[in-house]
């Protein structure tokens, strides 16, 4: 049976099926030894190649589910030719092939999870999913009230694209800064980051505090758990669903 190119990847525990896109896009993938494009398929008996490498396929792979506190200075992705870490190397001990579930920035810290579990990801990063994510801000200045209001009603973005509403909600103030909190169903690219400076705030520390139900609890920088089954039933239950969304509110600073 032949399927497309980049559903085989995410079957087999490479890559999830956005980011083996890219890998055909750019030209990295060869099937039985002939570069392919995107729209391409294959069979199960097919020879498959990243970067000249043949990926065997797995027998009976095992599901696995882990979620990282992905501390700052790391990259999402699993390799970078300038040498640069990345949070592969955090996960050294895990025997199974996993890949991140979407992703945070270089300079962003938080929960990010991983898989080798195709369906999961991409039922987790699916725009259409509603998984809400949770983020811890610090911003400079102090934002105001008009601000967080763009903030939770949608912006336009530097590419022209509008964000979908977001909950904002201020925990913090201070003379030169908030510390925000905020709600995103959605997972464009630094999205939180791009929706402060749409507004005219920057961004000086960012964390994802939870996904859905999962919450980082008593993980600290650098470490990762797997997730029981309960949690990842509770996530994959949360994909899907939509909540309301309420415009910001403040509450007295603590």
């Amino acid at each position: 049976m032949r399927e497309r190119i980049q559903k085989v990847m995410a079957a087999r525990g490479i890559c999830s099926r956005r980011a083996a896109e890219a890998m055909i896009a750019a030209g990295r993938i060869k099937v039985n030894g002939r570069p392919v494009k995107l729209g391409d398929s294959m069979e199960d008996r097919d020879e498959l190649s990243i970067d000249g490498e043949t990926i065997r396929a797995e027998k009976k792979r095992q599901p696995v589910y882990i979620m990282l506190y992905k501390p700052r200075g790391y990259l999402t992705t699993s390799k970078d030719e300038r040498g640069r870490r990345t949070v592969m190397e955090l996960l050294a001990d895990v025997p199974q092939r996993v890949y991140p579930v979407g992703r945070l920035d270089k300079d962003s810290e938080g929960l990010l999870l991983f898989t080798n579990d195709g369906a999961f990801a991409n039922l987790v990063t699916h725009p259409g999913g509603g998984v809400a994510k949770l983020y811890r801000a610090t911003v400079r200045p102090m934002a105001t009230e008009a601000q967080t209001t763009r903030l939770a009603s949608g912006v336009t973005l530097d590419d022209g694209s509008r964000t979908m509403p977001a909950s904002v909600r201020v925990v913090a103030e201070y003379p030169d800064r908030s510390v925000l909190e905020i709600t995103l169903r959605e997972g464009k690219n630094r999205q939180v980051r791009r929706m402060c400076e749409a507004v005219g705030l920057q961004v000086a520390r960012l964390r994802r505090s939870a996904v859905g139900p999962l919450k980082l609890g008593m993980l600290k920088p650098g470490q990762w758990r797997e997730l029981t089954p309960g949690e990842v039933n509770a996530l994959k239950g949360s994909a899907g669903k939509s909540t309301r969304q309420t415009p910001a509110k403040k509450q007295q600073p603590r």
